[in-house]
């Protein structure tokens, strides 16, 4: 099949434009000589047989190869190159001949310009003027408001602008049968032929469509009498003036048209969305597993940021849904709500069934989750809404919606200023709620990690570097390295998710302990303990690079980026150096362990046998044996 060939760039903007030296005589035994030159079988695509193609074979006359192929260059630009270079050729002699052929008419340097409709010699004498007073206006809102200036011109006023158009209109016919004239083989050459008609495009329909409702154009009695004498068919008249457009067709004219992107529903959709985008070469059935993965890793900071970063999408999808539903007539407001509030029952049905049938205090606990907080025109818009229903009953929902964002638009800044205050404060209000049920769930203990996912914090750093800080293919290596890997290679990881499960269970028991015995516990068992040193020198590198606060000023994902490229970058030998810095750390980390161990036996927990079960030395605590008030014992 053949494919689109793209020129190179470079070619394209080296080929020279001599048309004084090229004549059309000597450009078509340009292609002559090509065709001469081109296999007889010809069936590759394009680009390939350009490739193979010998350019001092062409040459003639003074002209070189090189200068020949400069030549075919420019020419080939003007032309389709989804097929091979035989019937590309015979396509380049047409142009050639008449370069000017069917709509490239209007390009010819001697075509006369069309005049300016009235409507847009208003439109270009007011625009500068417009958006000087209103600077905050896109061009969007800028259109409607002269189109509706426009329309409430005065007869008299209006007659200026149409009156000059008739006077260059006038002027213009007699240049175009000038034109005709002058080039009567343009002119032959743009006529119709007898080739049926083409099939109509999704948007000519959907157009015809509209302009038939515009003109009141009533089709669809014929369907209502049809209805009437076959009622045992159950139709209803909704279904006889449906659109024309598909469900893809009509979420392509609203993007188009300025309606928002709906943003992830929490951060971890906001994070895979961000990955994938890096993912290409990943087949489509490894993503989600390889996004799992990399999410696993992450700090709780690094989630907390993506969780922030996600709020403030949403919010300023809301305030931008907001601005395109004023720009929308009525019926098309409902149905962009309809398809809003759709989206958003089926997001909540998509919840568990456990979550469906949750108690009462479930219940309670879910409404009485902060809210995020509204912008200052939402704000003003509820306030002043119902005053403007009473006062004005007439209008519709969206009038009255735009008349409250021409009203807000309008507002000095000072009066603005108390909304903005009142946003302020429920923002605040909001992030103090979420801080403290963020400090809840903080509460519970991190969850145990699986044998694989230990040894892979552990090597991360290395692969990382050798992948040039591709996490995809560092994460695809790690997991192959792991399933090659033989069970007794396999066992010291092993053991410590073991023991890694048995800290999580003994932290969960201690949280669902009495108040009183869970602080006590926690007094005399965590108070001095020594800090965890870095694992290896990766680890070691970037826990320099992160407190020295010399990267501050990036991202928190950049960070890593550029902690991963720094590692690189270095010699083996200053790896080597904080690969030992790492390790006299574990050694010192082991020596105040002993020694904090030993310190804190005197205050063991009641009913530990000996003080030593309580990790003396280097094995873990697997001795100490102490009851919960549920009664069970947990060792």
């Amino acid at each position: 099949m053949n494919g689109e060939a793209e020129c190179p760039a470079d070619l394209e903007m080296t080929a020279p434009k001599n048309q004084d030296r090229w004549s059309q005589e000597d450009m078509l035994t340009l292609l002559e000589c090509m065709k001469n030159n081109l296999p007889s079988n010809d069936g590759s695509k394009f680009k390939t047989t350009e490739s193979h193609l010998d350019w001092e074979k062409v040459a003639f006359k003074d002209f070189s190869g090189e200068m020949c192929k400069m030549k075919w260059m420019e020419i080939s630009n003007e032309v389709r190159k989804f097929r091979t270079l035989t019937e590309l050729i015979m396509d380049a002699e047409e142009h050639v001949k008449n370069p000017y052929k069917g709509k490239k008419l209007k390009k010819h340097p001697d075509f006369p310009k069309k005049p300016l409709t009235p409507y847009f010699r208003f439109f270009m004498e007011k625009r500068a003027k417009y958006a000087k007073l209103h600077p905050e206006m896109s061009n969007l809102d800028l259109t409607k408001i002269l189109s509706k200036k426009y329309k409430e011109l005065p007869e008299k006023k209006k007659m200026k602008y149409i009156q000059d158009f008739q006077r260059e209109k006038q002027e213009f016919e007699r240049n175009l049968a000038r034109f005709r004239e002058d080039h009567p083989d343009l002119i032959q050459n743009a006529k119709k032929s007898d080739v049926p008609e083409k099939p109509k495009t999704p948007q000519q329909l959907w157009y015809n469509h509209e302009k038939k409702i515009y003109l009141k154009v009533r089709p669809d009695e014929i369907m209502r009498d049809y209805i009437q004498k076959h009622p045992e068919l159950n139709l209803s008249e909704e279904g006889i003036t449906r659109s024309t457009l598909t469900k893809a067709e009509r979420q392509l004219k609203d993007k188009f048209d300025g309606r928002p992107t709906k943003p992830p529903p929490n951060s971890y959709s906001l994070y895979c969305a961000e990955l994938m985008a890096n993912m290409k070469d990943v087949p489509s059935t490894e993503r989600m597993v390889l996004c799992s993965q990399q999410w696993k890793l992450l700090s709780q900071k690094e989630k907390d940021a993506y969780h922030k970063k996600c709020d403030q999408k949403k919010k300023d999808y809301e305030i931008e849904l907001l601005r395109f539903l004023e720009s929308l007539p009525e019926e098309e407001q409902q149905r962009v709500l309809g398809e809003e509030k759709m989206l958003g029952s089926n997001r909540k049905g998509a919840t568990s069934p456990a979550s469906k049938k949750s108690s009462p205090e479930t219940g309670k606990a879910s409404s009485e989750k902060p809210k995020r907080p509204i912008s200052a025109m939402f704000i003003f818009s509820e306030e002043k809404r119902k005053q403007l229903q009473e006062e004005r009953p007439e209008l519709s929902e969206s009038e009255l919606t735009r008349l409250l964002a021409r009203m807000w638009n309008d507002l000095s800044e000072k009066k603005k200023a108390k909304y903005k205050a009142r946003e302020a404060a429920m923002k605040a209000q909001s992030e103090k709620k979420h801080g403290s049920d963020k400090e809840e769930r903080g509460k519970l203990p991190e969850s145990p990690k699986t044998a694989e996912e230990i040894w892979q914090q552990s090597v991360i750093g290395d692969y990382l570097a050798r992948f040039k800080n591709d996490r995809g293919k560092a994460l695809k290596a790690m997991e192959a390295t792991w399933n090659n890997m033989e069970k007794k290679e396999k066992l010291m990881w092993i053991k410590k998710a073991a023991e890694d499960q048995k800290r999580y269970e003994r932290e969960l028991s201690e949280m669902r302990a009495p108040p009183c015995s869970t602080n006590s516990a926690k007094k005399m068992k965590f108070q001095g303990e020594p800090k965890k040193p870095p694992m290896n020198g990766y680890q070691k590198f970037s826990q320099e690079l992160l407190s020295n606060g010399e990267l501050n000023h990036l991202p928190l994902k950049e960070r890593m980026v550029e902690i991963g490229s720094r590692w690189q970058r270095i010699s083996q030998g200053q790896k080597e150096h904080y690969k030992k810095l790492a390790e006299e750390q574990q050694k010192q980390y082991k020596v105040h362990l002993d020694v904090w161990l030993k310190v804190s036996a005197p205050a063991a927990p009641r009913g530990c046998a000996d003080p030593e079960a309580l990790g003396g030395g280097s094995a873990p605590p697997r001795k100490c044996r102490f009851q919960t008030h549920w009664g069970r014992v947990l060792t």
